[in-house]
């Protein structure tokens, strides 16, 4: 089952990041073939680290949250909060090297709307090319959606406006989207 796991940077840490990246790198090298999506989110100017991403598959919920407890990052108390939320993946392409992307994710309370419901709107015609990925984030039975999670080839203002039509339909009305500059992790 896939999870998308989200932690948050305290504030303040990144030297303290450093210090732990490589056990970071090490611990993320178990999962390598498990990782879908992966890449720290960034500040609004792209230069600092501000939290971690990862579309991830595993046996069930505590799975993910033993995957976002046991990271090293969070074991040494950098990380203020994580989500872990099971994911159904109704886009993924490659990622273009070098080009900016913004992550935009929403929440909402559960939805009685089925991830196929959820592709068929967003695949009923061809997606914008600047779409790179998009997951809707569903309940533990898949019944229900929760969320949605999108990598998107653009900054945030326009990044939102690709994805807000499709995540208010998806929610049943207007839902406030959270647009965060983002990059592809993993090591080079």
């Amino acid at each position: 089952m896939l999870f998308y796991v989200h932690a948050q940077d305290k504030p303040g840490v990144a030297d303290q990041l450093l210090e732990f990246a490589e056990a970071h790198w090490s611990y993320m090298d178990r999962f390598d073939g498990r990782l879908i999506l992966r890449g720290p989110t960034l500040s609004d100017d792209g230069e600092e680290h501000t939290g971690s991403v990862h579309i991830v598959d595993l046996a069930d919920r505590p799975a993910a949250e033993r995957f976002a407890t046991e990271e090293p990052y969070w074991r040494a108390g950098l990380y203020g909060e994580f989500t872990a939320a099971p994911a159904v993946v109704l886009l993924h392409r490659e990622l273009a090297a070098d080009a900016p992307y913004t992550l935009v994710t929403a929440q909402w309370p559960p939805h009685a709307r089925t991830p196929g419901d959820a592709g068929q709107r967003l695949l009923g015609a061809e997606p914008d090319g600047r779409l790179s990925f998009v997951a809707v984030l569903v309940d533990d039975d898949q019944d229900s959606t929760t969320g949605v999670v999108a990598a998107v080839r653009a900054l945030p203002d326009e990044a939102r406006s690709l994805v807000q039509a499709w995540a208010d339909q998806l929610a049943g009305g207007p839902v406030p989207l959270k647009a965060q500059r983002w990059q592809r992790g993993g090591r080079n």
